[in-house]
């Protein structure tokens, strides 16, 4: 009887158990006693009330929604000033206090519990993160109730987490440490004004509610410059905190005694209460550098898998609120939402080629060129190179195969009643050929008529085409060499540069090298021909990471051309190269490339790739001796762009207003 009523007031909705969690689970006391008239009133609310929301976990919301600056960028000046600025302040007190994580130290995580995520993988046990911050909750309770104090040593949790699971407590405690000083790294802000201040010869104290013994943090302070300071007092090992205040009375009563009675003090952290208000009450002036992670619920993407997720977005906010790095707002849109797809889809690009032993990489201008940028960094040892294509010229080279594809890109996509047939004859390289009323606007109503034409004419039309495919032809089998297989890198949407290379080789040039594409998304639901690729996905020629129809459908079924996902996805990996015109002979019978007009905004670009080549350096900097943190999901990486997407795309429109990218066949 007692377990149906629980199932029934608790397990019945996912959102009223969650709440009721929240607040339940390890609490005592009061707390636990009101919890359980949270539990009823949830579910008053929710049948008496029809607050039919309850029910609903708002963490699994399909898609997030947030309001994004889209005025000025995140990133700016730390409200303490720059470096310099904030030693000057300091510089007028005799004893300068540092907090340590979050202050002087770092973790690539929005969340210090995520580093327990990698310490259940090295220990292969599962929910080992629930289970550690469990621990360490019931070995500050267990402190409490026997002598009155909440602090606890790593070895007083890792005794509780052994009690738990039956794990070895030393050799835990020497594994969190092992990745601990692995994944601490100098906030490069606090270095400048720690440096600077010791170099004035201020007396400089550490001051750190932490669980984590003293030894341990002398090693982490120390393996990222932070020397010449005159102590460290730790909370575990003194029995005091900032939380109320006595660890700040403790400091105060060293320092005065060992430098004299008439000292001032001051004190930096991010903390609002502790290192804040309990230091200004007593007796220290509190200088608040606020948590980098604190503007994370408002600006960043929870749609994630927990652990590349917190890795995400501690590396993003890490970067955009220390207060040393300042980005404009293309470089931001390349850092906070381009970085992980592209570095994502490197590694997913790469794990293929590892497995099917690949000979080249081929990426296809100019979507490829940062992919490749950023693939050559983080696989050297892979065999790339950068292959000249572009829509117009697939187009051209592979009318004898995908006659279709060029009749809609080169005649059916221009029927707009803005040129003539003659001025579109002449754009499709073809002046020798004269329609009669050459002079009329191509539209809807005509261009049936106009393509009687073309097939009236095809044969020339290729044979104008066929020395453009012989200098191709010429180019690619240098280009390919000895490799007998290759993959064909795009950023999507429906494989049609793979697809015309792939006819290409095996029909036209007969280059003996096995092709695969590999795109970062495909055609989607919402596109006029949503079909296109469907039996090369089904096939394995072609694959696809972000999404197809098989694969993150909500994806496939959210991506929406029409909103013009494709434009905003291309300028992220868009290029300030002009455009790849086609392959050609010159007067000298030598192969000759031609272009067309670079983009509008070639800097605005370069910010871009800026950006995301920022990240992908932190990331990489932060998770090189842990592989498994680059097997980045097709979903993870498109879930900042998810986010952008928020409010009718209102971030994604004010970035791409200062770019007109050439993307149509011209």
């Amino acid at each position: 009887m007692r377990l149906k009523i629980y199932n029934s007031l608790v397990n019945k909705h996912t959102g009223i158990r969650q709440r009721y969690h929240a607040m339940h689970d390890n609490s005592s006391g009061i707390v636990k006693a009101l919890s359980w008239l949270y539990l009823l009133w949830l579910n008053f609310a929710f049948y008496c009330l029809f607050q039919k929301w309850l029910a609903k976990d708002k963490g699994v919301e399909l898609y997030e929604s947030k309001s994004l600056k889209t005025d000025a960028p995140e990133s700016g000046e730390c409200p303490l000033g720059t470096p310099e600025q904030l030693v000057e302040k300091l510089s007028k007190f005799d004893v300068i206090s540092f907090d340590i994580f979050d202050t002087l130290i770092f973790r690539p995580f929005s969340a210090p519990t995520d580093l327990f995520f990698l310490i259940g993988q090295r220990l292969s046990y599962m929910d080992f993160k629930r289970i550690r911050v469990e621990a360490e909750h019931k070995s500050r309770m267990e402190q409490f109730n026997k002598n009155g104090t909440f602090e606890v040593t790593l070895e007083d949790i890792w005794a509780t987490v052994s009690e738990m699971t039956g794990l070895d407590a030393e050799k835990g405690v020497a594994l969190e440490t092992e990745i601990e000083l692995s994944m601490c790294y100098a906030n490069s802000y606090m270095r400048n004004v720690f440096d600077a201040l010791v170099s004035m010869g201020k007396h400089i104290v550490i001051t750190s509610d932490m669980y984590l013994t003293k030894d341990l943090l002398e090693k982490i302070l120390s393996q990222n410059g932070y020397k010449g300071y005159d102590e460290l007092y730790v909370s575990c090992e003194i029995d005091l905190g900032k939380s109320d205040g006595q660890l700040f009375d403790y400091v105060r009563d060293e320092c005065i005694e060992a430098y004299g009675k008439n000292i001032t003090f001051a004190h930096i952290g991010d903390n609002e209460v502790s290192d804040v208000k309990n230091a200004d009450s007593h007796g220290f002036k509190a200088f608040h550098y606020p948590n980098v992670n604190k503007n994370t619920i408002m600006n960043r993407t929870f749609d994630m898998s927990p652990i590349i997720g917190g890795a995400y977005r501690g590396v993003v906010n890490n970067r955009l609120y220390a207060g040393m790095d300042s980005m404009n707002m293309n470089q931001e849109f390349g850092f906070i939402y381009g970085g992980l797809f592209v570095m994502g889809y490197c590694n997913y690009i790469h794990d293929y080629v590892e497995s099917h032993n690949i000979d080249k990489v081929m990426f296809l201008s100019r979507d490829g060129e940062i992919i490749k940028r950023i693939y050559d960094n983080m696989y050297p040892d892979d065999d790339t190179c950068y292959a000249y294509i572009s829509r117009l010229a697939a187009a051209k080279l592979s009318a004898g195969y995908l006659k279709y594809d060029f009749l809609r890109k080169m005649v059916y996509h221009k029927a707009t009643n803005e040129k003539t047939m003659s001025q579109v004859l002449e754009a499709m390289e073809l002046p020798d050929l004269k329609i009669k009323n050459g002079r009329r606007k191509l539209h809807y109503g005509n261009v049936n008529s106009f393509i009687d034409f073309l097939n009236e004419n095809w044969d020339s039309v290729l044979e104008t085409y066929k020395p453009q495919r012989e200098a191709a032809g010429e180019w690619y089998r240098e280009l390919i060499g000895e490799a007998k297989s290759a993959v064909v890198v795009d950023i999507g949407w429906a494989g049609s540069g793979y697809l015309a290379l792939k006819n290409l080789f095996e029909k036209e040039w007969n280059i003996d090298c096995q092709l695969t594409g590999i795109v970062a998304g495909t055609n989607t639901a919402n596109n006029a021909e949503p079909d296109m690729s469907e039996t090369m996905l089904l096939d394995g020629s072609m694959l696809s990471y972000l999404y197809s129809s098989m694969d993150n459908r909500d994806l496939y079924k959210k991506h929406d051309p029409a909103k013009d996902y494709n434009l905003y996805f291309e300028l992220i990996t868009s290029s300030p190269s002009p455009s790849f015109k086609g392959f050609y002979y010159d007067e000298n019978g030598e192969i000759e490339l031609r272009f067309s007009k670079p983009e509008d905004n070639p800097e605005g670009i370069k910010d871009i790739w800026d950006g995301i080549e920022k990240f992908v350096n932190d990331y990489r900097w932060h998770f090189s001796d842990y592989e498994y943190m680059f097997n980045i999901s097709g979903r993870d990486a498109y879930a900042p762009m998810l986010l952008a997407a928020s409010h009718n795309e209102k971030y994604l429109k004010t970035i791409y207003k200062n770019f007109d990218l050439k993307v149509a066949v011209e």
